[in-house]
């Protein structure tokens, strides 16, 4: 098994989180306080998820909250572009990321859901 710091999906992940916090440091205060606190602890909740899915024996409840939480933060983005608290470069970099994140953890999950439940990554035949 992979550390879950090597998982593509973690990388991704983890360069959303380090722009997150460059975007939401610039906002403007009682934004930050309302939405931008949120969105920096939804993706340490992304992150904690990609962990738990490499480690768990069950992987699809873990990567579906990913996926759930992934849309979340598409949204609370959203909500900041519409309010003009971001600017459309900073929108459209975040939605590249989280679409990527999105797809890997699709894929993913699609893997886990037609895998064994032995319990196990390798075959027992």
């Amino acid at each position: 098994m992979a550390l879950h710091t090597e998982l593509d999906v973690y990388k991704t992940g983890f360069d959303l989180f380090k722009k997150v916090t460059g975007i939401v440091k610039n906002m403007e205060r009682s934004f930050k306080r309302l939405i931008g606190e949120d969105i920096v602890e939804e993706m340490k909740r992304l992150l904690i998820l990609v962990y738990r899915a490499n480690v768990a024996d069950d992987k699809v409840p873990h990567l579906s909250q990913l996926i759930e939480r992934v849309k979340l933060v598409e949204s609370l983005f959203r909500l900041a572009w519409d309010l003009n608290e971001i600017t459309d470069r900073q929108y459209w970099a975040v939605i590249r990321l989280t679409e990527s994140i999105s797809k890997q953890a699709v894929k993913w999950r699609e893997w886990a859901a037609k895998r064994p439940s032995h319990g196990g990554s390798r075959r027992h035949d």
